[in-house]
């Protein structure tokens, strides 16, 4: 269930746009590999921000349940590859948190 947020701010977002849209494919592959989950599984969007000028103007929010494979080392990888992935996109700083949800109160409707 990887749910991707790309924020970018308003200004950054402009120039990238259409770059963005066409790695979301690779992004959502990379997931699956990284997490061993199926594209049904995955949720990805770009969401134009607001923000302060000294926060980083992209800023990447992926929520995932835990798993016994999804080690501290594993997601700091996985945040790097897709800082990696999305730098040159943007030109840009690019910020990446991923939080792991707590399996027995997480709720889907899909």
């Amino acid at each position: 269930m990887p749910n991707l947020k790309i924020h970018v701010e308003e200004a950054t977002l402009a120039p990238c746009r259409d770059g963005l849209v066409a790695a979301l494919p690779a992004l959502r592959d990379l997931l699956c590999q990284r997490l061993g989950v199926a594209p049904s599984a995955c949720q990805l969007a770009v969401l134009p921000v607001l923000g302060l000028p000294d926060q980083p103007p992209v800023n990447v929010e992926l929520s995932i349940l835990p798993g016994v494979e999804r080690t501290r080392d594993r997601l700091v990888a996985l945040a790097e590859a897709i800082r990696s992935d999305l730098e040159p996109l943007t030109r840009s700083r690019v910020a990446v948190r991923i939080s792991q949800l707590d399996a027995a109160t997480y709720v889907a409707l899909k």
